[in-house]
């Protein structure tokens, strides 16, 4: 007979996590292939509407394939909290199961991970017109200079990328107060116990990066940027996806095309730090298996971690 912990982890959500480019999804899919899965995307970017190619949305085909959910959610000119997305994706779980499928998150935004495991405050309201306001301003700062504002505001999140020292930065001036006192102030909902499959090549990482920004731009990234532009205001959330602004600042003939790339690259490649700490030091590392999905055993590793979270079994 199964103990209540076997019976815990044998009900725990699957989730695949890594940093940008590692190849979640593939393996993702891969997996998806030997038994019914609904991938529930956990990526901050791929949430808005027409931003597709900068973000690697899954092909119409794949979402055809398997079910996915998290994809196209909102406007790119709406703003989608971790808070947000964590109500969200519970429904999306409890539907997958449901359909008698198995709920399988996919994806590299930390915050949205730890919202559905360990649930956040959702933001204070914000008066919109202000908020527009300051986000105009904003948009035009560097994130060094983000990060210098974000280090007298809310300095626990000074280290952060754009989008997250943008939120920082903008709860602390229209709230009067810094997340951190959110925090405190908002009982937070129970969460969901989990597994973690985390994705990760290691050296060869920059390697994969390179590759897939020469894909986006074979697939038209910059066309898809230039027709965005005509409709999308430069202040929209979507536009702080990594990648996206300089783009942009290229196509609208801001910057050369040499200097945008470069700078999506430097980018890219610090996102991608950032998440891979992350992934080190934010998940229990009990609930942790790791894996290179450029090894020749990277799908066998990730059917034996499926099946030992399906039996309750000890993950190795």
């Amino acid at each position: 007979m199964r103990s209540s912990g076997d019976l815990a982890d044998a009900e725990a959500l699957r989730i695949i996590c890594g940093p940008t480019g590692a190849g979640k999804s593939a393996l993702a899919l891969a997996l998806a292939r030997t038994t019914p899965v609904a991938i529930i995307s956990a990526d901050s970017r791929q949430v808005y509407r027409g931003f597709d190619i900068g973000t690697a949305k899954p092909t119409a085909g794949e979402q055809r394939e398997v079910p996915h959910r998290g994809i196209d959610v909102v406007d790119p000119t709406e703003r989608y909290s971790a808070a947000r997305w964590a109500t969200s994706a519970r429904l999306w779980v409890e539907e997958a199961r449901a359909a008698g499928r198995t709920p399988l998150v996919v994806g590299g935004a930390g915050l949205y991970l730890r919202a559905l495991t360990e649930p956040l405050f959702d933001e204070p309201l914000l008066d919109p017109a202000r908020r527009d306001a300051l986000d105009a301003f904003l948009a035009m700062l560097s994130v060094p200079e983000l990060r210098r504002w974000c280090e007298h505001l809310d300095p626990p999140r000074a280290h952060l990328g754009r989008t997250q020292l943008l939120r920082a930065i903008s709860v602390a001036l229209l709230s009067g107060a810094p997340i951190s006192a959110w925090h405190a102030r908002t009982p937070r909902a129970a969460g969901l116990s989990a597994r973690y499959l985390v994705v990760d090549p290691a050296a060869s990482l920059s390697a994969h990066l390179d590759h897939r920004l020469t894909m986006m731009l074979d697939m038209g990234w910059e066309r898809e940027v230039e027709a965005l532009a005509r409709t999308v205001p430069a202040s929209a959330p979507a536009w702080n996806g990594t990648g996206y602004r300089w783009i942009r600042a290229s196509v609208m003939k801001e910057c050369s095309r040499a200097d945008a790339l470069a700078r999506v690259r430097i980018d890219t490649r610090q996102y991608a730090k950032r998440q891979r700490t992350w992934f080190r030091h934010q998940l229990p590392p009990s609930r942790v298996t790791s894996i290179d999905p450029g090894a020749p055993d990277a799908l066998e590793r990730a059917i034996g971690w499926w099946r030992s979270t399906n039996d309750g079994g000890v993950l190795a």
